[in-house]
C-alpha cells in the first residue's frame, strides 16, 4: 500500500496517527480516519460474555485474540480540509499519514483502505518497538511487565462462565462438587475424583483467600471420614462470610480445629 508520513517518521511511529486520503473526484476533498495501536496487549476474547464466546467458532475467536492497529471510525470519512488535519495532528502530537487516493462514493474501498492502512501502520510500529528493545523501555526497578493476553486455547466456555459467577454461585457449585468427590471416593473412581478436584480448583482459584478454598478442596478429596465433615464446615464458613454472619464463624473454626486435632492423634 505504501504510507507516506506527512508528520512523524516511519522509522519511529508514535502508535497513533491521523490517516488522510485525497478524493479522486476533487483533489481538494480529503477523507480521514484515526488509527491507534494499543500500547497494552489486548485480547477481545477476554471481554466477550461466556455464553456468546462459546457459540463463536474458535477460528473467529483466534482472529480477535490480539488487537493491533484499529481505525476509528472504521472507514474513511470526509474531512473539512487538509490544513485543519495538519493543525490537528500538530496540536495532538499525532503522526499524519497520507494513504493514497480514494473515491468518496465507494464505501467498500473506504473501509478496506482504512483497514489496510492500519495493518501497515501497526507493522511499522511493531518493527520500531522491537528495534528499540525491551531493556530501553523499562528497567528492573520500573513497574512490572505488562501481562500478555491469555492464549485462546486456555480460554474455554467453562472458565469464562466461572469468571462471571458471583461468589455465592461459585460456592454453590463447590457444594455440588464436594458431594461428587465423596461419591468418587466411596466408589474408588480415581478418574472421576481427579476430574472433580480439577473443577473445584478451577473455581477456588477465582475466589478470595478468605474463603479458604484450598483447604476446602483438600478436605473434600481426603479419603478419611473426617474429610467430608471438614469440607462441610469450610463451605458453611464461606457462606457465613458472604451473609456477613460473622458471629457464627468462631464456632465453625473451633469445630474445624477440633476435627483437625482429632485426626492428627
Amino acid at each position: 500500500m505504501g504510507i507516506n508520513f506527512l508528520r512523524g517518521s516511519a522509522q519511529a511511529p508514535k502508535g497513533h496517527a491521523i490517516f488522510v486520503a485525497r478524493s479522486t473526484i476533487n483533489p481538494r476533498v480529503v477523507c480521514c480516519t484515526y488509527c491507534i495501536v494499543p500500547p497494552i496487549p489486548m485480547s477481545l476474547t477476554k471481554y466477550l460474555p461466556p455464553l456468546f464466546a462459546a457459540q463463536i467458532p474458535p477460528e473467529e475467536l483466534r482472529e480477535s485474540q490480539n488487537v493491533n492497529g484499529m481505525p476509528i471510525p472504521p472507514m474513511l470519512e470526509e474531512a473539512g480540509s487538509m490544513e485543519y488535519l495538519e493543525a490537528l495532528a500538530e496540536r495532538r502530537s499525532d503522526d499524519l499519514c497520507d494513504i493514497g487516493m480514494i473515491s468518496p462514493r465507494d464505501e467498500g474501498a473506504r473501509v478496506q483502505m482504512a483497514i489496510l492502512g492500519s495493518q501497515e501502520y501497526s507493522q511499522l510500529y511493531a518493527t520500531y518497538i522491537a528495534s528499540v528493545g525491551q531493556t530501553s523501555l523499562s528497567s528492573p526497578s520500573s513497574s512490572p511487565a505488562i501481562e500478555e493476553p491469555v492464549p485462546l486455547d486456555e480460554l474455554d466456555a467453562e472458565d469464562l462462565l466461572i469468571q462471571t459467577m458471583p461468589d455465592r454461585q461459585k460456592l454453590t457449585e463447590l457444594g455440588k462438587l464436594v458431594g461428587m468427590a465423596r461419591y468418587a471416593l466411596e466408589g474408588r473412581d480415581t478418574a472421576l475424583l481427579q476430574d472433580t478436584k480439577r473443577k473445584m480448583q478451577r473455581i477456588t482459584s477465582r475466589l478470595a483467600e478468605k474463603y479458604r478454598g484450598s483447604e476446602l478442596v483438600a478436605s473434600a478429596v481426603n479419603p478419611k471420614e473426617q474429610g467430608a465433615r471438614l469440607a462441610e464446615l469450610y463451605l458453611s464458613r464461606a457462606f457465613k462470610l458472604i451473609d456477613e454472619e460473622y458471629a457464627d464463624i468462631p464456632g465453625i473454626e473451633r469445630s474445624i480445629r477440633e476435627l483437625q486435632d482429632g485426626g492428627s492423634k
